[in-house]
Parts: C-alpha cells; sequence; structure tokens
C-alpha cells in the first residue's frame, strides 16, 4: 500500500496454491482460531479428509483422512477439535493422543476456542464450556440461549479474559419486518456473576480494555457494530465500572457505507490490545479503523473483492488476519511509522494523534509533546507538564535535562516540590529509568527512608545500576547487594558477598551470570583472615562440578609454604578425586612429597588406585629407591626396567607376580619369563611354569613349547603341557605332550592321552609311535583303533612279526574290530587255517553282517560257512548268520524256497533285495513273508504278477496299502481290480477280507467298481449274499451313485437297516424313496414326518393320518399345523391325539396370537392328564384376557398348581386391575395389592395393604400417590416408614423440594428424629433443609444433635447460606481448624471471638494460617496481639515474623514478644530486638544482649554503632569489632575515644604481634608512658623483645621498660632448661631404638617361601595329573600344590 496510508496490508498465502479445493474454502469448512493455524475439511478422491496449514509454515501442509462435521485447531498448540454429529474429541497432533471425548444430549450448531484451555459449545437451547485443563470432565452449562437468537446462523462467540462476560452473536434474514435492513444481526450479552442475559441488536462484537488518563486500573469496554434500514453504528460502553476509574464515556458512532455497498454489513471484530483501535471488517471486504477511546474513524477501505467470512487477531502485529472465499490469507494492521502523521495530516485531530502516540508509544508526534510540555512548565503548571514528560512517547523527555528542569523548578507554598511531583507521577505509570532512578534514590536515602526505597524495589518501580547500588551501599550493604544483584553488576556483587561472609554463595552466583572474579585473590585473603573457611573455599573452588575455578597447583604452594605436608595431601585428595588427565603433574607432586616424606601413605594411594595420570616412570623409579619393588613394577614400561625388577623373585610375592604378567604384552612376557630362566632357572622354573599354565592362551602354547625346548628344559615341557593338555584342543600340544611322556618314560600317560584325547593329529602320532617302537605296541593298537587305522595296523604287524599283538587287539582290546582284522589279512594273502584260527580265537562279539561283506566282496564266503555252521549250532540266532546262510544256498541253488518259507530268523528285506534279479519269485516269498510292502508291490508290478499282489493285498488287509495302488495314477490299477474282482475276493471265506477290500474302496472313491464288487459277492450267489452290512453298503452306494438303482434293490434286499436307509435316502433327497421304506415297515409316525417335513404336504399329512388313524400319526401333523401358524387346526388335533406334552410352543404361538378362547379348550384338555404349574399358570391368564373373572374364582377356589404371583403380575403389566386385585388378594400378596389399589385410586386401602406388605418399594409407590393427592397426613405415615432407610432418604426430599413442600418435609424429618431407626442422614438432611428454609433453627439443632450429623455435608450446606458462625461452629466440632480460623477472619464481623479463635489457631495444621492470623490481628486487634503471639511462640518461624512486622514499621508492638523468643537467638529477631534498643538508647541492655545473642550482622550493628553520638554506643561498636577479629577497626574506635584500656585488652585478645606493636608504638608517639608500660604487661607474649628495647632506647622509656626486660631474661632461661631437658630425653630414645635394630637377626627370605626346587632330589615325583574331579580335568603341572 501506499506509504502514507496509516495501515499495512499483507497477503500471507493462496490456498488454492497449496492444494485446498476452492468448494473447501468456506464458512462451513474452514476454521480459523488464531494466526497459527487455518484447519479445512475436504473430500479428495472419495475420502474425506481434514488438513491443517501452519501459517508460520505453509508449504508443510498437514493431511490427515478424517471425517468430520467439523474441525477447529487450537489457538496456539497443535491440538485438534473434532465433531462428528454429537460426539467430540480433541487429540494432540504431535504426541498422537487423545485428550478428551464426550457425547453431547444435543446438537452442536457452533463451538470455537474461546482460550487456550476453554472450548466454547453452542446448542440450540444452551451455551457450554468445557475445558481440557483435565482429562475427564464434561462441558458444563454457562447459559441459556436468548429467544431472540432462535433460528438465527451462530457466527461468534466470545467471553472477556475473567469469564465475566460473554456475548453470542449470530445472524438471520429479516422475513417479519421487510422494511428492515435484509440480514438481521442479533446478540446476546450475558453477565455471569448476575447471572442476566440482553438482547442486543447487532452483527459483530468485541471486549476490550483501556487504560484512561487518571485510572488506576484498565477499564473494560464493549464495542459492537450494527446495521439497520436507517444507517449503521458503531457503539462503545463500558462493562463493569471501578470506582478508582474514570467514568468512561458511552461512544455511538456512525459507521459509513459506499452508495456501492447498500446490503454490506459488518461481520467481524477485532480490537488492537497496543494500539487501542478497532478493526471493522464488512462483507464486502471493507476495512474500518475506529480510535477505542473516542469512537473517531481513523480509515476505511476496501481490502477484499470478497467477503471475508473469518477473521482473527494477528499477534505479530496486533492487527487483524483473515481468508476471503478466493482463499486468500490477508492481513491488516496499524502502520507504526505512519499512522500519527497521517492523524496529524489528514484527519487534523491532534487531541488523537497526542493519545495514540502516547497509548502505542509511536512516533510522528515528538515535536508536538516537546512544545506542549515547554508551555506548560514555562507557564508554571509543574503537574501538567510532568504529566506530559512521563506519558511522552519512546520517553523522548525524560532526560537529565528534564530533570535539573524540575529540580531548579520552585516549589508552590506549602506544596509538594516539582520533581517529587515529577517522580510521583512516573512512579504511578511505570517503572522509572536508570537516569530517574538513581536521581530518586539520593534524597529518599539522605531523609532516611531506606523503606521506600525497597518498597519500590519490590515492586519493580527503579531501573537498577551500578550507580544506584554504590549509593545505596554507603547506607545498606544488604539493600546495595539487592541492587548489583538486579543490575548484573558481577565484580560489586562479588565484593558484597565477600565482605557480608556469604562465601558460599560467590561460586553460584558467578557461574550463573557468567563472571570470573579473581578467585585466588579472595582465596589468599580468606585464608589470611581465617584459615578454615579458607581450606574450605578452597574445597568449593576445586570441587566445582564444572571443574577446578583456581590453580590448584597455587592452592598447594600456599599449603607447603607453611610445611602443612598432610594438610596438603588431604586437599590433594579431595581436589584430584576426579582423576582427570590434566591433573597429571599434581597427581605427581601428591605422590613425590609423599613418597619421600611417608612411603606407607605413598603406598596406600598407590593401592587404592585413585590416580592414573602422574609421571609413570618417575614415581616408579621413586618407589624402587624407597624400596617397593612391587609399585615400582606396576609402573615400569620400559621392558629393560621390568627385567631388572621382576627377576629378584624372593621379594616378590608370587601370586601378585603371576598376576603382574597379565599387564604385558606377549613379547614382553616371553622376555621376562626367558630372563628369569637365564639368570636363574632354579630358583625362577616353577614360577615360569606358573606363568605359562596361567596365560597359555594368550602366550601361545606353541611359542611356550619353543621357549622350553630352547632351555632343554623337558621336564618343564612336561608339567606345562600336563597342566594344559586337558583344556587344550591344539593338536601340535597333544602330540608334544605325547612325546614328552616318551621321552620321559610316562607310557601309561602316553597310553592315557592316545585313549582319551580327540584333539592330537593320529596320523603324525601313528607314525611317531611307529618309529619310536615301543615294546608295548598298546598306544599304537589304541590310536589305529580310535582313527580306523586297522589295515596299516595289521600290516605293520604282520610285516614285523608282531602277530600275537593282532591277537591282543581283536581278543582284548576290541573284537568288533575282527571283520575289518579278517579283510586286512586276506589282503595279505594270509594262510586261510590262520584266519579261521583267529576267527574261532575270538571270544567276544562283532558284526558278522561286516564280516560277511568283507569276505562277500572278496568272494571267499565259502570261508566263512564252517564258522556259521558253528555259530548256528551253538545256539545263536542272529539274523546275520541265517542271512548269510540263505544267501550260500541261493547261490548254490539248494532248495531256497523251502529254506525262504519255513525259516523265520533270516531278515526278508536283505535276502529279498539279493534274490531280485537271480529269481522274482524267491524275493516275492521273502518280501511277503516279512511283511515288505513297498518292495513287494514294486516286484510284481515289475513282473506283472497282479494274481500274486492281489491276494496278497485281500489277505494283508491294510488299509494304507490298499490306499497306495488303488491311486489314479497307478497304470496297474485296473488290471490289479480286475484280479480281485475275478480271483482274490471269490476265493475269499473270511469276512474281514471282504470287509478291508470295501472300505479300501471306499476310501478310494471307486463307486462304479464297488457297486460292480458288491453285486459279485451280495446279489449273485456266495456266502456274504445275506450280510447286513454289505446290503447297506450296496444301497448307500447306489444312492450317491447310481440313484436310479435304488427303487429295485429296496425291492430285492431285505435284509438291511431300513431306518438308517431312509434317513439317508431323506438327507440325499429321495423323500419318496423314504416313504416307501417307512410304509413298508409300518413306521407311520416317521412316514408322517416325511410328509410334513420333507414332501411339505399338510393335506396328504391329513388324509394320512385319517388313514391310519395313531394318535402319534395326530401328535406329529399337530406339530407340523403349528410351525404353520394353523392353531385352531393344531389344537384341534392335539385334542384329538390327547396329546398335552408340547404345551409350553402351544401357549407361546396362541398367546402371540390372541387365540385365548381356542388355547383354554386346549389348557382344559391339557389338565385332565397333567398337573404342570405352567398350564394352570396360563390357564388363569387366558380366563383373564377373555374377561371370564367368575371361571377364575372358581378356579382360584379349586385345587391348582398354578403360579398366581406370576399372573397377578401379568395382569398388572396389561392394565388388568381387577383381575389382578382377585389374584393378589388370593394369594395375600400386600405389597403387590397395595400398588394396584393405587392404581384403582383406593389410597386407604393401599395404605393398610403397605402396612401389611411392610416393603420400602409400596411404601414408596403409595407416597408418591399421597403427595399427588396433597394427602399429606398419609404421605407422612407412608414418609417415616422410608426415611429410615438411608439410600432413599434423598429421594424422598427431592420430591418434596420439585414440588415446594418445604414445611412438610422439614416436618416429616423432625417427627422422624423421635423414630428408634433413625440414622444419621435424618439429622443432618434436616440440617441442610434449616440452613435453606429456617436458619434461625439450625444453629439450636447443630448445638443438639451435632454428634449424629455429617459435618462436612453441613459445612457445604451453612457456607452456601453465608451461615457464618454456624460453619464456624461445625469446622471447630470436625476438627477443621484451619479453614474454622480462615472463616472468622474472613468474616470477622459475625464469626470472630478472641478466645474461640485463639483455641483454634493453635491447633491448625497450614503453618501460614499463623502469619494471616497476625496480619489480621494487626489490622483489626492489634491491642490483643501481644496475646496471640503468647500463644503462638512454639509454632511460628520468628524470623518471618519479624521480617513482616519490620516491613510494615510496626515492630515496637512486639516488643514484649522478640524480649520471649530472643532466648533462641535467632538472626532475625536479635537485629530486630537490638534496632530497638538502639532507637531506646538503652545501652546496658543492648550489650548484654549482644553478650548473650551472637546471631546477627555484627559488622554490620558496629558500622551502625560506630557514628553513634552517644560513646557507650562506640564503646559497644569496638567491642563488636573485637569479638568479630577486626582488631584495627576496634582499637581505632577505641583509640578516637581515649579509652586506651579497651585499646589495650582488644590488642591482647587479638593474639596477634603486629596489632600489640602498633599499639605499643602508638602510645609512644602520643607519649603516654603509663599506658606503655601496661601494655608490656598486658601483651608480654606478643611483643618481640628487641622491638620494645629499641622503642625503650630511642625514647628513654627504661624505667618502664625494666620489668618487662627482667621477666623476659626470665622467661628465656626457664625455656633454655626445658629445652635441654627435652633434647636429652630424645637422644635416649634414639641409642636404645639403635641397639635394638643391631640385635635383630637378618633373615632370607629364600624364593617361594623356602620351598625347595623342583630339580632338587627331595622335590615332586614326576607321576601322571590326579584323576579328574567334579567331572573337570586337573591341571598337569608337576607340583602337588598347583
Amino acid at each position: 500500500m501506499d506509504a502514507s496510508k496509516p495501515i499495512a496490508f499483507c497477503e500471507h498465502l493462496q490456498l488454492s496454491s497449496i492444494g485446498i479445493q476452492p468448494g473447501s474454502i468456506s464458512f462451513q469448512t474452514l476454521t480459523l482460531e488464531s494466526d497459527h493455524f487455518i484447519c479445512v475439511r475436504e473430500k479428495v478422491n472419495e475420502q474425506n479428509q481434514v488438513v491443517i496449514i501452519d501459517l508460520s509454515d505453509a508449504n508443510n501442509v498437514l493431511r490427515r483422512p478424517i471425517t468430520a462435521d467439523s474441525a477447529i485447531m487450537h489457538p496456539k498448540q497443535k491440538i485438534l477439535a473434532l465433531k462428528a454429529q454429537r460426539q467430540l474429541q480433541i487429540f494432540n497432533i504431535q504426541t498422537k493422543m487423545k485428550v478428551k471425548s464426550h457425547i453431547m444430549n444435543e446438537d452442536v450448531v457452533f463451538w470455537k476456542w474461546v482460550s487456550e484451555t476453554i472450548i466454547g459449545l453452542v446448542t440450540d437451547t444452551s451455551v457450554y464450556h468445557w475445558t481440557i485443563a483435565d482429562d475427564n470432565s464434561p462441558p458444563h452449562k454457562i447459559f441459556d440461549r436468548h429467544g431472540s437468537l432462535s433460528g438465527a446462523q451462530i457466527i461468534n462467540y466470545r467471553i472477556t479474559p475473567g469469564e465475566k462476560w460473554f456475548v453470542l452473536v449470530g445472524i438471520a434474514g429479516n422475513t417479519s419486518n421487510p422494511a428492515g435492513f435484509k440480514i438481521k444481526g442479533s446478540m446476546q450479552l450475558y453477565n455471569k456473576e448476575r447471572g442476566v442475559s440482553q438482547a442486543i441488536e447487532g452483527h459483530a462484537a468485541a471486549f476490550a480494555e483501556l487504560r484512561l488518563d487518571g485510572g488506576q486500573s484498565p477499564t473494560n469496554l464493549f464495542t459492537f457494530a450494527v446495521r439497520t434500514a436507517t444507517g449503521a453504528k458503531l457503539h462503545i460502553v463500558e462493562i463493569d465500572h471501578n470506582d478508582s476509574n474514570p467514568v468512561f464515556q458511552k461512544k455511538a458512532v456512525d459507521v459509513y457505507f459506499p452508495a456501492e455497498a447498500t446490503n454490506d454489513f459488518p461481520v467481524s471484530m477485532q480490537v488492537s490490545k497496543r494500539h487501542g483501535i478497532i478493526y471493522l471488517v464488512t462483507k464486502y471486504g471493507f476495512i474500518h479503523l475506529y480510535d477505542l477511546e473516542t469512537g473517531a474513524c481513523v480509515y476505511m477501505n476496501r481490502i477484499s473483492g470478497e467477503t471475508i467470512f473469518v477473521t482473527a487477531e494477528h499477534e505479530a502485529t496486533d492487527g487483524i488476519i483473515g481468508v476471503n472465499k478466493k482463499g486468500q490469507v490477508l492481513s491488516v494492521n496499524v502502520d507504526d511509522q505512519t499512522i500519527v502523521p497521517y492523524i496529524l495530516a489528514t484527519l487534523n485531530n491532534t487531541e488523537l494523534a497526542f493519545k495514540l502516540a502516547s497509548r502505542a508509544n509511536l512516533p510522528g508526534a515528538d515535536d508536538l509533546y516537546v512544545r506542549q510540555y515547554q508551555q506548560l512548565f514555562q507557564s508554571g503548571q509543574y503537574g501538567d507538564a510532568a504529566k506530559i514528560a512521563a506519558t511522552s512517547p519512546r520517553g523522548i523527555l525524560r532526560t537529565v535535562a528534564t530533570i535539573e528542569a524540575f529540580k531548579a523548578a520552585p516549589a508552590a507554598p506549602g506544596g509538594l516540590s516539582p520533581i517529587l511531583q515529577y517522580f510521583g507521577i512516573l512512579l504511578e505509570r511505570g517503572e522509572l529509568n536508570k537516569l530517574e532512578s538513581v536521581e530518586l534514590a539520593r534524597p529518599v536515602l539522605v531523609q532516611g527512608r531506606k523503606q521506600l526505597l525497597e518498597k519500590w524495589l519490590k515492586e519493580n518501580k527503579l531501573e537498577c545500576s551500578e550507580e544506584l547500588g554504590d549509593i545505596v551501599r554507603l547506607h545498606d550493604m544488604t539493600l546495595a547487594l539487592s541492587v548489583y544483584l538486579r543490575a548484573n553488576v558481577p565484580n560489586k556483587v562479588v565484593a558484597c558477598f565477600a565482605e557480608t561472609g556469604q562465601t558460599d554463595k560467590i561460586v553460584l552466583y558467578s557461574k550463573k551470570v557468567g563472571y570470573i572474579p579473581d578467585y585466588a585473590g579472595l582465596l589468599q585473603h580468606i585464608m589470611r583472615v581465617n584459615p578454615e573457611k579458607g581450606a574450605e573455599f578452597a574445597g568449593q573452588l576445586v570441587n566445582d562440578e564444572s571443574g577446578p575455578l583456581v590453580d590448584v597447583e597455587r592452592v598447594v604452594d600456599i599449603f607447603m609454604g607453611q610445611n602443612m605436608i598432610q594438610p596438603a595431601t588431604s586437599f590433594l585428595l579431595d581436589a584430584l578425586k576426579d582423576n582427570r588427565p590434566e591433573q597429571g603433574h599434581l597427581q605427581t607432586r601428591l605422590l613425590e612429597m609423599n613418597l619421600v616424606h611417608a612411603p606407607q601413605v605413598a603406598d596406600a594411594i598407590l593401592g587404592n588406585e585413585m590416580f592414573t595420570h602422574y609421571d609413570r616412570p618417575r614415581i616408579a623409579n621413586l618407589c624402587e629407591k624407597a624400596g617397593l619393588l612391587q609399585r615400582a613394577l606396576e609402573h615400569y614400561e620400559d621392558i629393560a626396567d621390568i627385567k631388572r625388577a621382576v627377576v629378584h623373585t624372593n621379594v616378590l610375592q608370587p601370586e601378585w607376580l603371576v598376576g603382574y604378567f597379565s599387564r604385558l604384552t606377549t613379547e614382553q612376557s616371553f622376555a621376562c619369563m626367558q630372563e628369569m630362566l637365564r639368570v636363574n632357572i632354579r630358583q625362577n622354573l616353577q614360577v615360569v611354569v606358573q606363568i605359562a599354565t596361567k596365560y597359555s592362551d594368550i602366550l601361545g602354547p606353541v611359542k611356550l613349547i619353543e621357549m622350553f625346548e630352547s632351555f632343554k628344559s623337558f621336564e618343564g615341557l612336561y608339567y606345562y603341557l600336563g597342566s594344559v593338555v586337558n583344556l587344550s584342543q591344539d593338536p601340535e600340544v597333544h602330540f608334544k605332550y605325547i612325546q614328552a611322556a616318551t621321552r620321559t618314560g610316562q607310557i601309561r600317560e602316553v597310553e592315557r592321552i592316545c585313549r582319551e584325547s580327540n584333539y592330537y593329529n593320529p596320523e603324525k602320532v601313528k607314525n611317531f609311535l611307529k618309529e619310536a617302537k615301543l615294546s608295548d605296541q598298546l598306544p599304537l593298537i589304541i590310536v589305529c583303533d580310535r582313527f580306523d587305522f586297522v589295515h596299516d595296523l595289521v600290516l605293520y604287524l604282520y610285516q614285523n612279526g608282531l602277530t600275537n599283538f593282532i591277537e591282543v587287539y581283536v581278543q582284548r582290546v576290541n573284537s568288533a574290530r575282527t571283520p575289518q582284522v579278517v579283510g586286512g589279512l586276506l589282503d595279505v594273502d594270509c594262510d586261510e587255517q590262520t584266519i579261521k584260527n583267529l576267527l574261532a580265537s575270538v571270544t567276544g562279539n562283532f558284526p558278522v553282517d561286516e564280516l560277511v561283506d568283507e569276505v562277500e566282496t572278496r568272494n571267499r564266503l565259502k570261508l566263512i560257512q564252517p564258522w556259521l555252521t558253528s555259530r548256528i549250532e551253538s545256539g545263536n540266532q542272529d539274523p546275520a548268520l541265517y542271512n548269510a546262510l540263505a544267501k550260500i544256498l541261493i547261490d548254490s541253488n539248494n532248495n531256497p524256497e523251502a529254506f525262504l518259507k519255513d525259516n523265520n530268523i533270516y531278515e526278508p528285506l536283505v535276502v529279498g533285495k539279493y534274490c531280485e534279479k537271480r529269481d522274482p519269485y524267491l524275493a516275492f516269498i521273502a518280501y511277503a513273508k516279512g511283511l515288505c510292502d513297498d518292495e513287494l508291490i514294486v516286484i510284481t508290478n515289475d513282473n506283472s504278477m497282479f494274481k500274486h499282489q492281489a491276494r496278497y493285498l485281500v489277505k494283508r488287509r491294510r488299509l494304507e496299502l490298499w490306499a497306495q495302488v488303488l491311486v489314479p495314477d497307478n497304470l496297474h490299477r485296473r488290471q490289479l481290480i480286475d484280479q480281485i474282482v475275478a480271483t482274490a475276493l471269490p476265493e475269499s471265506t473270511d469276512p474281514d477280507d471282504v470287509s478291508v477290500t470295501v472300505k479300501a474302496f471306499i476310501a478310494a472313491d471307486l463307486p462304479m467298481e464297488l457297486i460292480e464288487l458288491l453285486e459279485k459277492i451280495v446279489i449273485e450267489p456266495s456266502p456274504f449274499s445275506d450280510n447286513r452290512n454289505l446290503q447297506n453298503l450296496l444301497l448307500l452306494t447306489a444312492i450317491r451313485a447310481d440313484k436310479g438303482k435304488v427303487v429295485g434293490y429296496i425291492n430285492k434286499l431285505q435284509n438291511y437297516d431300513f431306518q438308517d436307509i431312509a434317513k439317508i435316502a431323506t438327507e440325499n433327497g429321495l423323500f419318496e424313496e423314504a416313504l416307501m421304506i417307512y410304509k413298508k415297515y409300518d413306521e407311520h409316525a416317521l412316514a408322517m414326518n416325511v410328509l410334513v417335513e420333507h414332501i411339505v404336504s399338510l393335506d396328504r399329512g391329513v388324509e394320512y393320518a385319517n388313514k391310519v388313524n395313531r394318535p402319534e400319526v395326530w401328535s406329529r401333523l399337530a406339530k407340523a399345523q403349528l410351525d404353520g401358524l394353523r392353531i385352531k387346526d393344531s389344537i384341534d388335533s392335539y385334542i384329538k391325539a390327547e396329546d398335552p406334552t408340547n404345551f409350553s410352543e402351544v401357549i407361546e404361538i396362541a398367546n402371540q396370537a390372541g387365540k385365548h378362547e381356542d388355547l383354554v379348550r386346549y389348557l382344559q384338555m391339557a389338565r385332565k392328564s397333567l398337573r404342570e404349574p405352567k398350564v394352570d399358570t396360563e390357564l388363569a391368564y387366558a380366563y383373564a384376557k377373555t374377561d371370564r373373572l367368575h371361571d377364575m374364582e372358581d378356579f382360584l377356589g379349586m385345587t391348582n398348581v398354578a403360579d398366581i404371583l406370576v399372573v397377578g403380575e401379568k395382569c398388572f403389566d396389561d392394565e388388568l386391575y381387577q383381575a389382578a386385585k382377585l389374584l393378589f388378594t388370593s394369594i395375600s400378596n400386600w405389597a403387590r395389592l397395595a400398588t394396584t389399589l393405587i392404581y384403582l385410586e383406593e389410597n386407604q386401602a393401599a395404605v393398610e395393604s403397605a402396612r401389611k406388605a411392610g416393603n420400602t418399594q409400596v411404601w414408596k409407590q403409595v407416597h408418591a400417590a399421597c403427595i399427588a393427592k396433597k394427602e399429606f397426613r398419609l404421605a407422612q405415615i407412608c414418609g417415616l416408614n422410608i426415611v429410615v432407610h438411608a439410600e432413599e432418604l434423598q429421594g424422598i426430599i427431592r420430591e418434596y423440594e420439585k414440588r415446594g413442600y418445604f414445611d412438610e418435609i422439614m416436618a416429616l424429618l423432625e417427627a422422624g428424629l423421635s423414630l428408634e431407626r433413625a440414622h444419621m442422614g435424618v439429622f443432618t438432611e434436616l440440617s441442610v433443609l434449616y440452613s435453606k428454609f429456617r436458619p434461625e433453627k439450625l444453629m439450636e439443632h447443630l448445638k443438639l444433635f451435632v454428634s449424629r450429623i455429617n459435618i462436612p455435608k453441613v459445612i457445604k450446606a451453612a457456607e452456601k447460606a453465608h451461615l457464618w458462625s454456624e460453619l464456624v461452629f461445625l469446622y471447630v466440632k470436625y476438627d477443621e481448624f484451619d479453614n474454622a480460623a480462615l472463616s472468622m477472619m474472613e468474616r470477622a464481623a459475625d464469626a470472630w471471638e478472641h478466645n474461640q479463635f485463639k483455641d483454634v489457631v493453635v491447633r491448625v495444621a497450614n503453618v501460614e494460617i499463623y502469619y494471616k492470623a497476625l496480619t489480621f490481628y494487626l489490622q483489626e486487634q492489634p491491642t490483643l496481639l501481644s496475646d496471640l503471639l503468647t500463644v503462638l511462640i512454639p509454632r511460628i518461624d520468628h524470623g518471618r515474623v519479624v521480617r513482616m512486622f519490620r516491613n510494615q514499621d510496626n515492630v515496637p508492638l512486639i516488643r514484649s514478644y522478640l524480649i520471649a523468643v530472643q532466648h533462641l537467638n535467632i538472626e532475625a529477631v536479635n537485629d530486630a530486638y537490638n534496632e530497638l534498643l538502639i532507637e531506646e538508647e538503652d545501652y546496658k541492655t543492648l550489650r548484654d544482649s549482644i553478650d548473650s545473642f551472637d546471631n546477627f550482622n555484627n559488622i554490620g550493628l558496629a558500622k551502625r554503632l560506630q557514628s553513634h553520638e552517644l560513646l557507650e554506643f562506640r564503646r559497644l561498636a569496638a567491642h563488636l569489632y573485637k569479638k568479630n577479629g577486626k582488631w584495627e577497626e576496634s582499637i581505632s574506635l577505641s583509640k578516637q575515644d581515649k579509652l586506651f584500656k579497651d585499646a589495650m585488652v582488644t590488642a591482647a585478645a587479638s593474639a596477634l604481634t603486629e596489632v600489640a606493636e602498633e599499639l605499643l608504638t602508638y602510645f609512644v608517639d602520643i607519649g603516654n608512658k603509663e599506658c606503655f608500660g601496661a601494655l608490656l604487661y598486658i601483651c608480654f607474649d606478643l611483643l618481640r623483645s628487641d622491638v620494645v628495647e629499641e622503642l625503650s632506647w630511642q625514647h628513654a622509656l627504661n624505667d618502664f621498660y625494666m620489668p618487662y626486660k627482667l621477666q623476659s631474661q626470665r622467661h628465656l632461661v626457664e625455656k633454655l632448661a626445658t629445652l635441654e631437658k627435652e633434647v636429652r630425653e630424645r637422644s635416649k630414645k634414639d641409642t636404645q631404638k639403635e641397639q635394638q635394630e643391631a640385635d635383630q637377626p637378618i633373615i632370607n627370605p629364600g624364593g617361594f617361601g623356602g620351598r625347595l626346587l623342583i630339580t632338587q632330589s627331595n622335590g615332586f615325583p614326576g607321576t601322571a595329573p590326579p584323576a579328574f574331579q567334579n567331572g573337570v580335568a586337573a591341571n598337569m603341572t608337576g607340583f602337588a600344590n598347583y
């Protein structure tokens, strides 16, 4: 827009450019709750979507597949509210969680976020608020809609921030008044406090706040615009007027509409909080700007050619944002740079420009302000000039020149000075700037009104600065600290902390503000003054969580400068506990100082492994020098140093040394072990073996083996490998162990490892054992046997003439290897007799089949025939023997068929397979004998032996086998079936064979073949022709596969199960065939069933029933007629059948059809043979329904089993009250009778019946009827029987209250008090009723019955009724002392009483009530304040109490209280009491207070007293300085007042030579010789004799000096004598100690505890490792203890 225009216009977004469909841009589908989000509902590709557009990132469009009637986004958060019909849901899009949901009872026609936590819901009748502040609360109703909004479309709903005022806006077509504007705007303005609504004609409205000139608080305004036929108006009115504010004059200004916009009207309105400008948008896209205070029109223009149908506040610019129907997102706001000049130049409205510039702090009216200020100031109107300066935009007049001008301005007689007027106006309007704060503070502090400054600081009226703090510091250090903190002046803050002794806050503050003070200087100063505090501060600096704040080494230098080794060590241990790399040099220094002065401390530190970053080589060297060889090894890294130290195993613990090698690399470990073996193998071999054993996996067995072999230590190698071989899987380790054991003669160990080990290389071991030429070949035999080197073993033993070991092998080692041995002997052409002898000598078992395979493959099968025969003759039943014998018979054709058929031991599968290529029939015999089905099928199919196969299958009777051969893809199935039908099955006479065969055909789904088979054996003469099962099967198969043959089979066959066949025929739809079967066998009932159920012919059924005339047939026909709802015919049939069995169904259907007359006939027939309760019950009910009451009376008079109660209830429900009366009377059911009588309007009789019934529910019903007819006497009788039940009490009270019968309900409850069964609810509810309708009777009632009342409920009622005395009484009785006290204070006029309040307040739980009580008494009853404090002393925070009264300048009121609690020595109490004594000038009491209670700001009090006009108070200041170690200040004050005695006592108390000598010099300078002599006496121990002598000589004071000199000489002589005695005693002790050390023998450690070397004669024997223990192989170390 043009720069000269007062507004700025911006198009933020075009919705169509981001994919929003034009049809979705409307008031019904698009919502804009704020300038953060736009929410659109649209349909894309037949899918409903909700589109969320974040206006801060418009390109990031969020689409969700959601179907809803409406969707609105939260004004600021990503929270989406959805409405679908009456279902409301709120979702958090970011957390993807449901926030709340609710189902409304009414349709919601409009909804809107009215705040960040509340959604406003508008229905056709009411307005609700729904909050998201909790998880489960439903919407609560705010107000009902006004009738003027009926039929209107709701377009807006707004509330005030405090939820006090609400406005609902709607529009509608004007149909009732043709002369009026065509669009009528209606508004409902509602006030929550008064609960009233006002109907207003208007189209747009808004709430606003505006601070008027002279107003103490903002004025609440309501503005609305309306368009009528006569014109348009903008109204601005005040709501909720505050008496402290000026009255706002109502404004009503015309709203201009151009000629082309005759039908235009306002649609929305927003108010700029900053500018006080009303933005009014019309339907035709015009924007109007109005000043909120004056109503003046500032600007009007058209901003959109389309309707802007939704708007919201644009927070970024304090403007308005909206969306028009084209999808443009537009915003308009005031242009801060041009609006004021525009108003001045265009509108020529100086006053408006002036106010707007001041209100919004805008440029453009600066010259105007300056001129007006100068005019007012020059004319002496200082107050008005001050207002102009204070309200000037951007503070252009709040300068130094303005302040100086007001200072120089003369004050009016009797009035405030202009400068104070100026500052007063500034304070009223807000905060003073930096300059103004300083200028105001100076006079205030000079006048001693520090409390004003404190008040302004608390109210944030002053801008804190360093200059302000410097001014305040001269008067109050604590207040100055507060100023410095707010002004962020770190150096001054730290200085204040140090001066006030708050060193613990220095670091925290410095870190908070990022300031780095000179910590080293601070620390040095503090340590010089107070070493303990300094050490604490040093620890705090070093242990800071962000790292040390001071150089730790410098701190150590301070400690070491005083030779404080132990404190330095403690400090460094604490400072270095984090073990950081940058602290390495400090760690080195710590260890150095202790290795030199206290090695045992250094050893402990190193043992704890606290540090890792020190200089390890240097520390290692120092450890070696200090004799800590183990620590030295731990720190050495150079292999040369390690080798030099490690060989001294005689001074090192073996366990530690073995563990030490875990730190070394592989190369270092080997170097050290080689060095140990080289230097002293006898001493170190055992340790080396231990090391090698423990780290074998890391060092590698191969290298260890090479190391031992290089030193030719086979013994060490054997023991090392023995310890690891059982845990190792390395083949080389096992091989080397076998070698070592062989070389050391451990043959049994070689045999063991060969037998047990699975990891050696068998080929390598076999070759080694061959080469070793052992006398015992057992290890070789074991290896060859385990790893299948049998052929090589046999060859080796046979060639070397060791045949005896072959026999040993097969006889003693492993007889199972005999076949392989025989095969090997055959391969070397061994003599057959030798082999036969070997076989004969083997006594153990071995696999015969393997032996057969061995000889068979070599064509030497007959070789073992004699052996086979001998084994068979010996009774051996091994199948392999017979298999071999069968093969020999087959090959020799020695009658094999008889052997195969008769012998049962051979394996048919093996022999059959052997015969397949030789003779298939022999194979068939073997397979058939062994039931080898699969092999038999294959051999018979391959050789076309189908007849044999069919006979086998029939006899086999195995369905799985049948299924296998009858599969469709079997090429031989037809041939097989032919053989089965023609040969196999006719030959069979066993029914089981036939049964299984038939089942097989059924399972194979061969119905036609099965029919063929069954006709063969059933129709044709055969043993199975009369078989029932086969006849059944034939019929069933025909039913399923060939239905045309069924009738013929039914006639031909006689022996079948006709019922089952008929049932199956029915299931398969052969109904006539089933009927034929039933008729053939005279099953008339079943035949009837087929007729009525399947053929479905009731007429044929009637004909058939008449023909056979049997009861069961009539009964079945009746059932069918009943199912067909031919009820009368059915009942006639049942009567002919005389069958009452189906009475339940007949009763149910007849009742539903209303056939009660027919039902009576049926039930009368049924009662002849049945005594069923249901029959009698339904008969009685039928009498009632047919109005046969006389018959009912006769029925009730005779014997019956009817359930009369059920009949009565049904009659009652059907409103047959006379019948019900007869029924209930007959069974004396008074409860139901009473209810019935109510409906018959017989109330008196109903009460009598209720009395007889004694049932609460009955009483309630009768009671309700009496109330409805205002029979209160009868109602009270009923009510007394109801109120005794607590659960019924609320209902009866609500009934009376709803009808307005208040006196009657109270009379009822009063009568109920005397009942024996009166409960707490009666007393409680009567109390509640009294509080509502008879408050004057409540207190008396409470006092009488408080123990029987539900107090919490009555408390709520009393509070609601504003019965304060009764409320306090109840709180006390309920032990709610907190609420009792608060109520008495809040309603003091009605409820407060001093003694009662004292009793209550001491029993409250919330301590804040104590202080509220003190404030209350201070304001209301100050004379009783001391009395209250007396009872509160044990319970209150005395510091807080004192601060509270000091802030209000009322400390003298609590003097007695301060005296009473001073013994607690609380700082605040002491300070307040001391100030009070100073004001009273009671120095004696003040001195007692100072000496008795020291918890106060000593230095601050001393500074205050040192300038006091009274001597005694200045003396107290010196005394305070002395107590706090401020010797110079104390002595200076004493010298100033010539209190020399006090000065001397202070010097002596200081124990400082410098202080005493300075005072001595002072006395000499002023010539006070007497004080000089007195000081020599008092400070004798502090003064240096040479200084005193020099002063005496220079100033001729020898006479005063001489007594001091004599005493000094005496003191020196005594000290020398004591020192000489101590030297002699110490020398004597040193001589004794040296003598004791010389007498002690020198002991040689001697290796590992003096153990002998393993090579010595009495060492450990070279035995095999011990046996396995607990499943784990023992390590073979060679040492008994390792």
